[in-house]
């Protein structure tokens, strides 16, 4: 009988969140990644975490959840479960990640798959533990924005990058230069991996948040200006995101909800930019906005 890689188990965290809403979940995940976690799934109730078994620290994590800092909200541990190594490609292709095809242009699919479309851009993906498959509303709402504008020659910045799809299809469509930027270590060595798979060496990635933007893009203006993050972040971190931006630039914004809009519009009003329109899918929304 085969060994399992134990070098590869999880701790499944569930944790219950009272109320429950974005804000709170987007926090809780903000503290739990300080602290080594690296995937979260929130939902109506609260949010699912993982972290590797080795990195679990019970200490630790008391300590968190004792020092959740939102007044009225209060937090409980659900359920921790151990899930044991495994290919986690192979888990992926079982239960979650499927071929996709977003605007009849793009397929993306992983390298373990076999049947897929054949369609103008074809995008390979192997996600492991990180964000960005396109099968999520907020992602395939940005490749669809991605795909209706002219991006010859235009130079990209995917602020929170994931795995590099947005900034691999940017590539492909003619965008130069191409750059992303990723805080989670485990989603920037995967988008390092995805764009080799995706021969798309054009596209340089950078490990850090949003204080790198200055040295990123100094002496080359981004003119598409793209983050799928989460509302908090992006409100916070705008005035950052629009001094790259020279007059007329753009910006597509997701990660947030349709309700979302106008705190983003405020916040994005008070830096100089303009909302010029929205798509929205699952009450998800991609906000399209232009440097005045």
């Amino acid at each position: 009988m085969r060994s399992r890689d134990i070098m590869n188990d999880y701790k499944e965290v569930i944790i219950k969140v009272e109320p429950c809403s974005e804000t709170a979940t987007d926090v809780l995940a903000a503290m739990l990644a300080d602290v080594g976690f690296e995937s979260f799934v929130p939902d109506n109730q609260g949010l699912t975490a993982y972290i590797k078994a080795a990195d679990w620290d019970d200490v630790v994590f008391e300590n968190l959840i004792n020092a959740f800092p939102l007044p009225g909200v209060a937090l409980a541990v659900d359920c921790i479960t151990l899930v044991e190594g495994r290919d986690w490609n192979s888990e992926w292709e079982k239960n979650y990640f499927k071929p996709i095809v977003v605007g009849d242009k793009c397929v993306i699919h992983s390298s373990f798959h076999t049947d897929y479309p054949q369609c103008l851009y074809d995008i390979v993906i192997d996600p492991k533990m990180a964000f960005g498959t396109g099968h999520h509303a907020t992602t395939s709402l940005i490749i669809e924005q991605l795909l209706s504008v002219d991006l010859q020659g235009k130079s990209v910045l995917d602020m929170g990058t994931g795995t590099g799809i947005l900034a691999i299809l940017a590539a492909m469509r003619g965008a130069a230069p191409v750059k992303g930027i990723e805080i989670d270590e485990a989603a920037y060595v995967n988008a390092v991996d995805n764009i080799e798979l995706n021969a798309t060496p054009q596209v340089k990635l950078f490990h850090g948040d949003a204080s790198l933007l200055p040295e990123v893009t100094a002496g080359s203006p981004v003119d598409i200006f793209i983050a799928n993050i989460n509302r908090n972040v992006i409100t916070a971190d705008i005035a950052s995101y629009a001094a790259t931006m020279p007059p007329g630039a753009t910006m597509l914004l997701s990660g947030f909800y349709v309700d979302d809009i106008p705190v983003v519009e405020a916040a994005a009003g008070l830096v100089g930019l303009s909302v010029v329109s929205y798509t929205e899918k699952d009450r998800w929304t991609c906000l399209k906005l232009s440097k005045n």
